[in-house]
Formats: C-alpha cells, sequence, structure tokens
C-alpha cells in the first residue's frame, strides 16, 4: 500500500482473470474502458492519505511511535489471501449483474466503511468514554484499528476485479490490452498527486467546519475533510462506472469445472524451478524493498519529528511543529508520485538505450544514496536547532534538501526488476513488508528487554 503497491496494480490488467475468462465478440469502446480505469483514481487517492497521514494520527491517538508499524500487518496479510480470493471467485462470479461489478461495488462500501471508522475514530472513542486528557484513547485506537484493516481488504477487493474488468473488455486484444493499462496507470498517478495534495493542504477543515469536535483538533479535522472527499470521488466514479459499462452475467462452459485454475499452490510451486540468476534477482529485490518499507512506512512521520523537530506527544507548541512537518511530507510525496509518473513515461526509451540491467543496477545506487541522504539531513536539522532555538522551523536549505530525496526517490519507485513477473513481484513485496514488520518487533522487544 504504497507506492510500490501502487506500481505493481499497474501490471498487465488482464492477469487477474483465469482461463475461464469470457470476452466479448469485440473490444469495447475507449470511452467505456476510461469509465471504468477512473475508478483506479478513487482507489489511489485513499492510499496517498494512507500512507501521508494515517502513520501520525494514529501517534495522536496515543499509540506509542515504535508500535504504530504493527498496525500495518494488515496490508501485506490482506494482499497475500484478499487479492487471489477475490480473483477466484470473481472469475466464477455467476451473478446476474455481472462478475467484476459485484466486487467493485462490495468493495466501494466497504472502503465507505472504514473510513467512517478511521476518520471519526476520535470521535466514537469519546463518545464510548476515552477522556480528552487521556495520553493513550484506547477506544479510539480500536476504532482505527477496525477501520484500518476494513480498509486494506476493501482495497484490495477493489484493485483485482477492475483490472479483470479492463481485461475483459480489451477482449483479448493486445493493443487495447497495452491502452487500458496505460489508462490504468495515468488514473492512478492523478489519485496520487490529488491525495498528496489534499494531505499537503492544511485550511481543508474551513470547507467542513463540522469535522472540527471536541475530541478533533484540526489536524484530525483535516484528515476527515481528505477521506470525506476520496470516499466522494470513489463512490461518484464507481457509480458511473458500473452503470455505464455493462458487465455480462457469465455461464461457464461443460469442461469450465475441470479446468485447473492457478491458486497458492501452483503459485509457490514456481519457486521450485527458478534457476540461480533468479534467486540472485530476488535476493537484491528484497534487499531493496527491506531498505524501501522503513520509508515509505514513516515518510511524513520522519519529516515531522527529524526535520521539524515536533512531537505528537509533546506540547501543543511541538505537535503544531510535528503537524507542519507532516503537510510538508505530503507535499514532498506528490511531487514524488509527479516524477514517478514522468519516469513511468520514458522508462521504456531509457531502458532501450542503456539495457534494463544497467538501468535497475543505477536506480538501486540511487536509492541507497538517498535514503543514506536522510542521515545527513537528519543531523542538519538537529545543528540547526541547537543553534537557532528548539522551535526552530527548519532553513529553507533543509526543507529543500529533504523535498528534493522525496522527489529524486521517484526515479527508483518508477523501475521494476527485470524479468521478474507481476505474481513473483507482488508475493514477494507482500511477504517482505510481513518481514520488515517483524524485524522492527523484534529490534523493538530486545531493546525493551
Amino acid at each position: 500500500m504504497s507506492d510500490i503497491q501502487a506500481k505493481e496494480d499497474a501490471a498487465p490488467v488482464d492477469r487477474q482473470s483465469s482461463s475461464s475468462v469470457v470476452v466479448p465478440d469485440e473490444p469495447s469502446p475507449l470511452r467505456k474502458m476510461i469509465s471504468v480505469a477512473s475508478i483506479a483514481a478513487g482507489i489511489q487517492f485513499g492510499w496517498a492519505l494512507q500512507l501521508s497521514l494515517l502513520t501520525p494520527y494514529v501517534q495522536l491517538l496515543g499509540v506509542p511511535h515504535k508500535w504504530s508499524s504493527f498496525i500495518w500487518l494488515c496490508g501485506p496479510i490482506s494482499g497475500l489471501l484478499v487479492q487471489p480470493t477475490v480473483g477466484y471467485f470473481s472469475d466464477r462470479c455467476k451473478s446476474r449483474f455481472g462478475r467484476r461489478r459485484p466486487f467493485i461495488a462490495t468493495g466501494a462500501l466497504l472502503v465507505a466503511l472504514a473510513v467512517i471508522l478511521i476518520g471519526f475514530a476520535a470521535d466514537f472513542g469519546h463518545t464510548m468514554g476515552d477522556k480528552l486528557d487521556e495520553a493513550v484513547k484506547i477506544r479510539a485506537v480500536g476504532f482505527f484499528v477496525v477501520g484500518f484493516w476494513i480498509l486494506d481488504v476493501a482495497n484490495n477487493t477493489l484493485q483485482g476485479p477492475c483490472r479483470a474488468f479492463l481485461g475483459d473488455l480489451a477482449a483479448g486484444d493486445a493493443k487495447k490490452t497495452r491502452t487500458a493499462n496505460a489508462i490504468f496507470s495515468f488514473f492512478m498517478a492523478v489519485g496520487n498527486v490529488l491525495g498528496y495534495a489534499a494531505g499537503s493542504y492544511t485550511n481543508l477543515h474551513k470547507i467542513f467546519p463540522f469535522t472540527v469536535t471536541k475530541a478533533c483538533d484540526i489536524y484530525c479535522a483535516n484528515l476527515k475533510s481528505c477521506f470525506i472527499i476520496s470516499i466522494t470521488l470513489l463512490i461518484v466514479l464507481t457509480i458511473i462506472a458500473l452503470w455505464y459499462v455493462e458487465d455480462k452475467q457469465w455461464s461457464p462452459n461443460a469442461d469450465s469445472d475441470n479446468e485447473k485454475t492457478p491458486f497458492f499452490g501452483e503459485i509457490f510451486g514456481a519457486f521450485k524451478v527458478m534457476k540461480r540468476p533468479m534467486w540472485m534477482l530476488l535476493a537484491v529485490t528484497a534487499l531493496n524493498w527491506i531498505a524501501w518499507f522503513p520509508f515509505l512506512l514513516y515518510d511524513t512521520d520522519w519529516m515531522g519529528r527529524e526535520v521539524y523537530g515536533g512531537d505528537s506527544a509533546g506540547d501543543d507548541k511541538m505537535k503544531k511543529l510535528y503537524n507542519h512537518g507532516i503537510q510538508v511530507g505530503s507535499l514532498g510525496l506528490m511531487l514524488n508520485s509527479i516524477v514517478l509518473g514522468v519516469m513511468s513515461l520514458v522508462i521504456g526509451v531509457i531502458s532501450k538505450k542503456i539495457g534494463a540491467k544497467r538501468l535497475w543496477g543505477a536506480v538501486n545506487i540511487i536509492l541507497a544514496v538517498c535514503l543514506a541522504m536522510t542521515v545527513l539531513v537528519t543531523k542538519k536539522a538537529e545543528e540547526h536547532r541547537k543553534i537557532a532555538g528548539r522551535m526552530a522551523l527548519p532553513t529553507n536549505a533543509i526543507r529543500d534538501g529533504a523535498l528534493s530525496l522525496f522527489a529524486i526517490l521517484g526515479i527508483p519507485l518508477a523501475v521494476s526488476p527485470p524479468c521478474l513477473l507481476p505474481i513473483f513481484v507482488t508475493i514477494i513485496h507482500e511477504l517482505l513488508f510481513c518481514l520488515t514488520i517483524l524485524i522492527h518487533f523484534l529490534v523493538y522487544f530486545i531493546d525493551y528487554i
């Protein structure tokens, strides 16, 4: 659930369907593909908010900084289980509304439920008995965690059927399939930019004044406002697509029940036949993503805590500094998405000129240098506060340096490992996400004892 997740979601749309895929006699018009693909903008808007705002928000509810990453375990778990399961049953759905539309509609409704639970967690918790002066608001955290897990399940329920629906509309036509992929990727980029832009704007609560309550301060109200916009966009786009684009009812062939469908066993069995070079590629990919995940989980938190010197558990002034850093971090993620989108358009040309292996090696070096530079930016920010005072904002040079790192990291994010199949990308992505969070847990546990 990250930009890495977003990039994987842009993989060929027709890979979600099984051999029992039913396609129309001819490809559907481009306008229908655009209508279905536009749902990706609503999905990605929510992902962007999830990445940029929710880790800081859960700390404001009282969850300690070092434990906040465990909430993200729902992402890889739901990715491993929900997407393949939904894809399997979507391919065999006999509903009169079609095979894809029931799952897309269900996913959109679950997103709406999750957003209400997350955005109004503080209010629900206060209503159920949380006191405003409590350090840890247990009930609010409970509502947040339940909503967070539902949100990840809902997003994974939406993504697979949307891609498969586009594959159905392409009707096996290679050119139409490439066009569908490009449109889907475009709307994902639009959703990213809009989501990060909304997260970086500090006055959205003024548009929705009812979001500010006793239990919900301005930062919390801005989060509510962002999610209100997100769910409105997603629901509108989903209703338009499901009303406008027909999804024919599936009638299985006589032999369809005997067809063998690749599922978990076949997927993991493919690892047994891989050659040594592929294992080396997977090992490097593993190290690559173990480096990525801490940044993706804590990027805006790093900006608020290390660069701006704020603290989500401090006094009002420290919280204000922290929130200011979060907003600037969201701006950095918007720049990251813009660079990612531009690189995605030119990456094919660059790969042809210098070769896929050299390109992948180069972007891994860029990734390593940029992540190492975050330490330098942190040290410079600390030195500045020692001289200018604890409450001093970072200098323009420090802030611009941090934003530059966000933007440059869009380059390696746009490049996938060469010769790695999308299904392996998804599986390894989710497994390594779990592994990284468990490593964090082990480190914290050892430090605790």
